[in-house]
């Protein structure tokens, strides 16, 4: 078998299976199916792909199964009847969770002499199998350099380090991010939204203005390492003025200010435990250590 034509298998054709699936069919990849209720993957066998009966005949069809179920209890639920076939082939879990699970599912497939990679998906399923795509890895990296041309079918493979729970934490720090990101953008759409210019009008000159955030963060991310957060760019007390100006402008055009408040709070209690002087970085200290809990 061509290196780059590896037999996988997949369990779990929800909506991220069935394109995990896809994309590998799509590659080339001789694959195989199976979830808890068949008719989901006609489709797939339809392209091309082999529906297992069991489990374990899933398992046993490839070196490699990528697992994407609803939760770890039913990871376990469709795989501990399989545990058999196992050893020595690789199981890449790509189902949500935190890592704490990660930690144990590591240990459950140790104790069954499998190779095992946690994962995690940074896109919808309409973006599998584009290389723009990040694909968070976690686990031991000799399993991830075995299978790296496989798992760069369904989109750019990062692995993250050895800990297994690692694509785990940084799948909800990313997430966090996003929302963020996604609900500042929405508040400043209703903003300029209120004087009747479409979300279509702001978006690219916000996107432009991410682009200046970036250089932001990477100026901020040396500082934060090392504790230290010279204010010579723009202080906590500058941002907190800054910030008046965006809660004013929509309190004034009935736009609710839930998050500018929010963020305004942390810059205050930044400030107040001292970094009014500091970058906005600083605000770091105070969100390690919040102070309703410093006691």
């Amino acid at each position: 078998m061509n290196a780059e034509h590896r037999p996988v298998t997949v369990v779990g054709l929800g909506s991220m299976g069935s394109a995990l699936a896809a994309a590998l069919l799509d590659r080339g990849h001789p694959t195989t199916v199976w979830n808890r209720s068949p008719d989901k993957a006609r489709p797939l066998v339809d392209r091309g792909a082999r529906l297992a009966r069991t489990p374990q005949e899933a398992i046993a069809a490839s070196p490699l199964t990528i697992a994407c179920v609803l939760d770890y209890e039913a990871l376990y639920t469709a795989l501990d009847p399989a545990t058999g076939e196992l050893a020595g082939r690789t199981l890449v879990n790509l189902t949500s969770g935190s890592p704490e699970q990660a930690q144990e599912a590591v240990k459950w497939a140790d104790s069954h002499g499998a190779g095992y990679l946690d994962g995690a998906i940074m896109t919808t399923p309409p973006g599998v199998g584009d290389p723009a795509m990040m694909f968070l890895y976690s686990g031991y990296q000799e399993v991830f350099d075995a299978h790296r041309s496989t798992l760069a079918t369904l989109g750019d493979p990062l692995h993250l380090g050895t800990d297994p729970g690692l694509a785990s934490l940084y799948d909800a720090a990313l997430l966090g991010l996003m929302w963020s990101t996604m609900t500042g953008w929405l508040h400043g759409t209703a903003l300029v939204g209120a004087e009747r210019t479409p979300a279509t009008a702001f978006t690219p000159v916000a996107i432009r203005w991410l682009s200046t955030v970036t250089r932001f963060l990477t100026t901020y991310a040396p500082q934060v390492d090392a504790g230290r957060y010279p204010g010579d760019d723009a202080t906590v007390h500058v941002q907190i003025a800054a910030i008046d100006h965006l809660i004013h402008a929509a309190a004034a055009r009935g736009i609710d200010n839930a998050l500018p408040e929010l963020l305004k709070t942390a810059m205050e209690k930044a400030a107040a435990a001292g970094h009014g002087q500091d970058s906005y970085a600083s605000l770091i200290e105070v969100l390690r250590t919040p102070a309703d809990s410093e006691a």
